[in-house]
């Protein structure tokens, strides 16, 4: 029976190496094997060990494994209802695409309840090793392109630049053009949960937004829920109460995702409150201090959700806020908490505009890795 089960090993390591290949990949270690034995069937592990890099049509995967095309889609259909493959619509008919771990089957695993995942609390703690191992930090914040970006409170932008802010830079733009989308579990506070661990901020569960196509097919595979522009609008200002960061897709063109983070259980925000380093590109705008405004009373450093900001002595015995411009990421918390407007948001003087679409984000990604 040996050689059955080093047959089984070697599919499973066959997906976990096509998954590392992908621009933001998934470090091939112990804790990923155990992850992808409770996340994939042996069958799906063969199909998706297969996948090119690009999505392709259903005939061209029959090709690839020489499963019968019926056969096939109902392997498809039951990876793509666990969030492993994603479905593309188009003209010429439907894509499929192999589902990265983030953004990917991480999130479409924890963003609803699974009963038919027998231990959720020992795949949420698979996942916490996981993301904690240092090859893995770095292989999601350790290149100058980012996979997503902060999104300044809007509340915030000064009116002297109002009118140069573009669509790109605001959320509310954002769920505007978009026409449509759905909410759906956080992901980040759902496997939190497993773990016993409550949000900090009493962050509400049902804040993960998506828009367009991609809520479509969440929806449709029952990991979200509709929802209209007016309800997405209004989880946007809630959150904000919250003093939750907004993090979306690093693009320009019809970004898919929306994100309301707190620093204590967002798997976004975690390396930057941790260690310093950047999952999600800055916003255009950075934190300025009043000194002479300023009261010291600390509300900016407590309410900083990835703690950026410290209080040290002036020289004269008042403490007052510090911030770690290297690490700010704009988000406009700070500022909106402070009691007496001591913190503005102003323009950085170097702008960033962010890749065109995925194929050019994903594309910048690889690149810089060296993976094309």
């Amino acid at each position: 029976m040996g050689h059955i089960a080093n047959d089984k090993e070697e599919v499973y390591m066959a997906l976990a190496e096509r998954l590392h290949k992908n621009p933001v990949g998934a470090p091939v270690n112990e804790v990923l094997m155990e992850i992808l034995h409770r996340l994939y069937t042996e069958g799906e592990a063969m199909v998706g060990s297969k996948f090119p890099m690009v999505p392709i049509r259903l005939n061209k995967i029959a090709a690839i494994t020489g499963i019968k095309e019926e056969t096939l889609k109902e392997t498809l259909d039951s990876m793509s209802d666990k969030g492993l493959v994603q479905e593309l619509p188009a003209k010429k008919g439907t894509y499929y695409m192999l589902t990265p771990m983030v953004v990917g089957f991480f999130e479409f695993t924890f963003m609803r309840v699974r009963d038919e995942i027998k231990n959720m609390r020992e795949l949420a703690e698979l996942f916490e090793r996981y993301f904690r191992r240092p090859e893995v930090g770095e292989e999601f914040t350790g290149t100058a392109t980012k996979l997503m970006k902060a999104l300044v409170y809007e509340s915030l932008i000064p009116a002297i630049v109002e009118t140069e802010v573009l669509s790109y830079e605001k959320a509310s733009e954002i769920i505007r053009q978009s026409g449509r989308g759905a909410l759906s579990l956080c992901a980040c506070r759902h496997k939190a949960s497993h773990l016993g661990r409550t949000c900090d901020a009493g962050a509400p569960m049902e804040t993960c937004t998506t828009l367009g196509d991609t809520a479509d097919w969440l929806v449709s595979r029952g990991m979200a829920r509709p929802a209209a522009v007016d309800e997405l609008l209004q989880v946007l200002d809630q959150t904000e109460k919250l003093g939750l960061v907004h993090l979306g897709d690093n693009v320009l063109n019809q970004p898919a995702y929306l994100c309301h983070c707190c620093g204590c259980c967002c798997e976004a925000l975690r390396p930057t409150r941790k260690h310093g380093k950047l999952f999600a590109h800055p916003s255009n705008f950075i934190p300025a201090l009043d000194q002479d405004g300023c009261s010291a009373c600390g509300t900016c450093a407590d309410s900083c959700q990835i703690k950026v900001i410290t209080m040290r002595d002036d020289g004269s015995g008042v403490e007052v806020p510090e911030i770690n411009k290297e690490t700010c990421i704009g988000c406009g918390v700070c500022a909106s908490a402070c009691p007496n407007g001591a913190l503005t948001m102003s323009r950085r003087p170097v702008l960033h505009v962010p890749p065109k679409n995925k194929m050019e984000l994903f594309t910048r990604i690889a690149r810089e890795k060296g993976k094309i």
